[in-house]
């Protein structure tokens, strides 16, 4: 079963009500999944719910009209994976003694559901999460004690699953458990949470302890229990670096918009964590470069965007550092069983650090006798307690469920990594390893510049093009990779079909696409030694009736303008950095494509931010 998710769940055991404080949880987490919203409370014992369809707001409306009290409670945020995203399948699913909210897939729902059903057991919703309230109820009413019935029913479930779960009539009570899908515990002044990330525990407390597969916690006002089948476990309490502020959009109208224009900041905070200030060279942890120097191969998987940044970072590795390398799919690469040389490190790239298919394929490579290697922007997550070695992007909260800044700090993270590796194996000069540091420090003014001198013309093409059905993108070496990420940009936040092509594979197939009605983005600076093929490729499309958006430099602008119908000129870009600036004018193609078609940016329908499940 392989079905995309992403939920997002709190639980709080509180001296006040509980409502107001689940909400801003939920507000927190309403990026992993905005279909539909839920909380429940312990009112005098007793369940009471408040569920809506749609986003948070929905929830507050009814919530206003229809106040729930207790203090003690969970909520859910949902990602519809079973069943539709309608307010009978919003979680927390209950009965008259349980509440549960899941993150995740039960894999073998189907068989206990019909077993419940044999015993006159009938459910309501089309949920698999609805088997664990009612698995829960039936051992309940057996005689079993709340962390036996949930016990009993943790051992039944299949499948990556986080959980949460309150009990009538136990205003001391809640019980977790987490397997696959991350969970953490936040300790207060006495109050207790439980939430799936840290960020939505910053407001309350800082305090935290990760949980690990297999774990479930008992939690009571002063104290959290955890244990797994074999007993009693101990996980460190940590004190997280996680801010409490809450993220706003500021001046802008869109997360989207605004995490774009915070790129110039966020690059040079990434850069600022590299590069040495006594020296002006890059600096990279020596443990980190002593394994890739004594490595035959680099395997680096991600998944969507991160993908596309593994495949800029092929060209460099391979051509500055001279290190052979695989690049992968993480849900392809984890089944086709790739066979992994001794001494191989894997490299890993993930904004949240909890994408289940790049999680499954570090745990493969793990199990191989690879060495483990993370770049990652999420804080504490759990691809980075399971690697051996980590870098981070500090690109900070990444609200826009579409990624922008978290991409350009990958790749900016990634050119530091092949290049301080280039440096330290000799396979550079000095004089090129310092050109090329230097370019990669002007890179925060350069984006700077380029969003200030390209945004209007942007948007005035966007208006242009927005009622296109198909767009194509097309570029060479590696830019390929930022054709590839433009397209899907373009697909996530507008909804427009688009393809990314390397510009030499144009006229092996894909040239049959062209028409006067099919934009083509063709990105091609001047300074690229494959400028001139380029193109070539170009002018084979404009024979054809293609309308072209050219994105270069000044030079090259001027030897093609005749050719196209628009024109984005960018300065004068060294060739090593340009995969990074020519990143932000295909940003915001897409984001004001998306916003002249009124789509909704930050939150494009059937997306979400974390991929957590198969």
């Amino acid at each position: 079963m392989e079905i995309t998710s992403m939920c997002g769940i709190i639980g709080i055991l509180g001296e006040k009500d509980v409502a107001p404080l689940l909400v801003e949880g939920l507000k927190r987490l309403e990026y992993r999944g905005y279909d539909s919203a839920g909380i429940a409370a312990l009112t005098n014992g007793s369940i009471q719910r408040c569920r809506a369809q749609g986003k948070l707001v929905n929830l507050e409306d009814k919530l206003a009209h229809t106040p729930l009290s207790g203090t003690t409670g969970i909520g859910h945020t949902r990602w519809a994976t079973h069943g539709a995203p309608t307010e009978d399948n919003a979680h927390p699913h209950a009965t008259d003694r349980v509440a549960v909210v899941h993150n995740g897939i039960i894999e073998n729902y189907a068989a206990i559901k019909k077993e419940l059903e044999e015993t006159q057991v009938r459910f309501e919703t089309e949920t698999d999460t609805e088997v664990i309230a009612h698995l829960l109820t039936h051992y309940l009413a057996q005689g079993q004690s709340p962390q036996e019935a949930a016990d009993n029913t943790f051992d039944r479930l299949e499948g990556a699953y986080s959980v949460a779960l309150i009990f009538a009539g136990e205003h001391d009570l809640l019980i977790g458990a987490r397997q696959g899908t991350p969970l953490a515990i936040g300790y207060g002044d006495g109050e207790m949470y439980l939430a799936s990330d840290s960020y939505a525990l910053a407001p309350l407390t800082r305090k935290i302890t990760f949980l690990e597969d297999g774990d479930r916690v008992i939690v009571k006002r002063d104290s959290a229990q955890i244990y797994t089948k074999d007993g009693l476990v101990e996980r460190a309490i940590r004190v997280t670096a996680q801010s409490g502020a809450t993220t706003g959009k500021g001046q802008y109208r869109h997360f989207m918009l605004k995490e774009v224009h915070e790129q110039p900041a966020v690059i040079g905070d990434t850069l600022n964590s590299f590069i040495n200030p006594a020296t002006g060279k890059i600096s990279i942890p020596q443990n980190i470069l002593e394994a890739l120097e004594k490595t035959p191969r680099l395997t680096m998987v991600a998944c969507g965007t991160a993908f596309y940044a593994c495949m800029v970072a092929k060209y460099w590795f391979e051509q500055i550092a001279r290190l052979p390398c695989e690049i992968d799919i993480a849900s392809e690469f984890r089944y086709r069983e790739a066979p992994l040389p001794e001494g191989g490190v894997c490299l890993f790239v993930s904004q949240s650090g909890e994408t289940l298919d790049t999680l499954e394929a570090l745990r493969f490579c793990k199990s191989q006798g690879q060495t483990i290697l993370s770049i990652v922007n999420a804080i504490e997550s759990t691809i980075e307690r399971e690697s051996d070695l980590v870098l981070h992007t500090l690109a900070g909260p990444e609200i826009g469920v579409a990624s922008t800044k978290a991409f350009t700090t990958q790749v900016t993270s990634l050119a530091c990594l092949a290049l301080a590796l280039a440096a330290k194996t000799g396979e550079i000069s000095a004089e090129k390893e310092a050109e090329m540091a230097d370019a990669l420090r002007h890179v925060p003014a350069e984006a700077a510049a380029l969003l200030d001198e390209t945004e209007e013309q942007i948007q005035d093409i966007a208006r242009d093009i927005f009622e296109a059905k198909d767009m194509l993108y097309m570029a060479r070496g590696p830019l390929y990779p930022i054709a590839l990420e433009g397209a899907l940009k373009l697909k996530e936040v507008s909804y427009i079909h688009a393809e990314g092509y390397a510009a030499g594979e144009l006229k092996h197939g894909p040239i049959a696409l062209i028409d006067e009605s099919v934009p083509l983005v063709i990105i091609a600076p001047a300074n690229d030694p494959l400028f001139e093929k380029t193109a070539s490729n170009l002018q084979e499309t404009v024979s054809r009736g293609a309308k072209v958006l050219l994105i270069s430099d000044k030079e090259g602008t001027e030897r093609l303008k005749h050719f196209a119908q628009w024109t984005v000129t960018l300065g004068d870009i060294h060739p090593f950095v340009s995969p990074i600036l020519y990143s932000l004018p295909i940003q915001l193609l897409a984001y004001y494509v998306a916003v002249t078609k009124g789509t909704d940016v930050d939150q494009p329908r059937n997306l979400a931010k974390s991929v957590t499940v198969e």
